[in-house]
């Protein structure tokens, strides 16, 4: 008898601790008041129709000049800051947002990119959630039914398909980061940062309710950011990779660069090693890519001799890990199976023309 109380004793506690080993992998708090959810819509950030992704109030969308290129897939961006609590503006880095701050990225294909309103398919959501330990990101990924996203640290392979811009069918696999991955990109130093929130790129007018107005002033009287320069033209802008009308071919390629290289590739970012520094602030052509050599040789750099040859884009290690889809070779590293066909054709012209001032 005194066995069996023994046994049932043991097979309680292992029960009881496993239980709470449970709910710590479930339940993850902080003391910001922000607590990790198994399930997107249990945090209340949108209204209705999950699917439809309608924001509650204090949830702001936000939209930037030029986005990271992610397999063509569109995003939809929103941010919540806590009540009472605000940013603060610089023009240089990511804004200094308050602890509780979460940022929402959502990652989808439209059915048919020549007709977006007949429908889409959301893969991934993306939360950087700032906690009193720092930033950290939370993965969600999206159900085939598009009724919920459950949190998956782990990541996932997807097959997606859609119609394209020119009205053909692509079929191609989705890689979803795993969490870890997330670091990859949003590392700078021993620290997890934000990187889309800074001022060149926020800096534009978008849609608020029908109505057009200026992004910063939104969010300034929205209560979520101080210290905007009262005159704009002193606030730093990035052009818009694609359209011709907001800058030079060189200020377009310099974002491109900027948003899709920058992040890793700056005297700051986990890159900083290989001397290739494609972030908007980096001024010396050599560090951007002229005339220089590889840190390391081998497949990566294509039995190519320096990352830019001015006027050969074809003799450019830059481009030549742009168009492939080797995982061994493409950069970036993540979102990359599929060639930014696009992309590549705008920093081609660029290398081509020469344009590098």
């Amino acid at each position: 008898m005194k066995n069996f109380i023994s046994v049932l004793g043991k097979v309680v506690l292992m029960f009881t601790l496993l239980m709470t080993v449970g709910m710590t992998l479930v339940s993850f708090k902080d003391p910001t008041g922000v607590e990790r959810k198994d399930k997107l819509s249990e945090y209340g950030f949108f209204e209705g129709d999950l699917k439809k992704l309608t924001p509650v109030a204090g949830v702001i969308p936000y939209t930037i000049n030029t986005a990271l290129f992610s397999n063509y897939a569109e995003k939809l961006r929103f941010i919540k800051v806590p009540a009472g609590a605000a940013g603060v503006y610089n023009d240089s880095i990511a804004f200094a947002l308050p602890v509780g701050t979460v940022l929402i990225k959502n990652f989808y294909y439209p059915f048919d990119f020549r007709k977006p309103d007949k429908g889409r398919v959301i893969l991934e959501t993306r939360l950087l959630v700032h906690l009193e330990q720092g930033w950290e990101a939370w993965p969600y990924i999206w159900n085939d039914e598009q009724t919920e996203a459950f949190y998956d640290p782990a990541g996932e392979t997807k097959t997606i398909s859609y119609i394209d811009a020119a009205g053909k069918k692509i079929t191609s696999p989705y890689a979803i980061p795993n969490k870890n991955q997330c670091k990859g990109c949003h590392i700078r130093g021993q620290e997890m940062l934000p990187i889309g929130p800074n001022a060149r790129q926020l800096n534009r007018s978008v849609q608020y309710n029908g109505a057009e107005k200026y992004q910063l002033d939104y969010w300034v009287d929205a209560g979520i950011l101080d210290r905007v320069p009262a005159d704009h033209a002193t606030i730093p802008k990035l052009a818009v990779w694609d359209d011709p009308s907001s800058g030079s071919l060189n200020s377009r390629a310099r974002a491109y660069l900027d948003a899709n290289c920058g992040h890793c590739h700056s005297r700051v970012g986990p890159a900083s090693t290989s001397g290739l520094f494609l972030d908007i602030h980096e001024k010396e052509s050599n560090h951007l890519g002229v005339n220089k050599a590889p840190v390391a040789a081998g497949r990566g750099a294509g039995n190519l001799q320096f990352d830019i040859v001015p006027g050969e884009p074809h003799q450019s290690i830059l481009t030549f890990r742009m168009k492939t889809v080797d995982p061994a070779i493409a950069m970036p590293e993540i979102g990359r199976e599929q060639i930014h066909k696009e992309g590549v054709a705008l920093i081609e012209e660029w290398i081509k023309k020469n344009t590098f001032n």
